[in-house]
């Protein structure tokens, strides 16, 4: 069997934050980011549509929005992780309402996790994040090679 190859990645000092929030978490996420902003406006913020814009709108961050995320922004901030571009994410979910895009929320959840992402579902997680002296450092961990990965399990096919 062969060992799986691990390659180091650094976060810079100055991260890439995605901010998502469901519609009944979106005041409490822009309230967070206004508690947060002195730290927040030193780094590069995006987000899904609605969420962005409200964000940007109400506290004065510069944040690139995405589309919504019934309309593929989760998706799109899931494949911008998958290239490197996102370093952590603060995702406000309503875990008491459904969700029509559940699966897309999922699939976010799960190549965050792949990916090693540090993500926060909730005010707690995100305080504890932000606080974190990893926010204005560099931080480095492993991750599976994945494309090491592939070409194995391409050989073996």
């Amino acid at each position: 069997m062969a060992e799986n190859k691990q390659i180091e990645f650094v976060m810079p000092e100055q991260k890439s934050i995605a901010l998502i929030a469901h519609d009944n978490k979106k005041h409490d996420l822009i309230h967070w980011c206004k508690k947060n902003k002195t730290i927040l406006e030193h780094h590069f913020l995006c987000g899904t549509g609605t969420t962005a814009k409200m964000v940007s709108d109400q506290t004065g961050l510069p944040v690139r929005g995405f589309n919504s995320g019934p309309l593929g922004g989760d998706q799109q901030i899931g494949a911008r992780i998958v290239e490197g571009k996102i370093d952590l994410v603060i995702f406000f979910s309503d875990p008491l309402s459904a969700q029509p895009h559940d699966p897309d929320v999922k699939a976010l959840l799960r190549i965050a996790q792949v990916y090693d992402i540090p993500i926060a579902n909730n005010r707690a997680t995100a305080d504890f994040i932000i606080t974190s002296p990893y926010m204005d450092s560099t931080y480095s961990h492993t991750l599976l090679d994945f494309r090491h990965e592939v070409n194995e399990r391409a050989k073996k096919l």
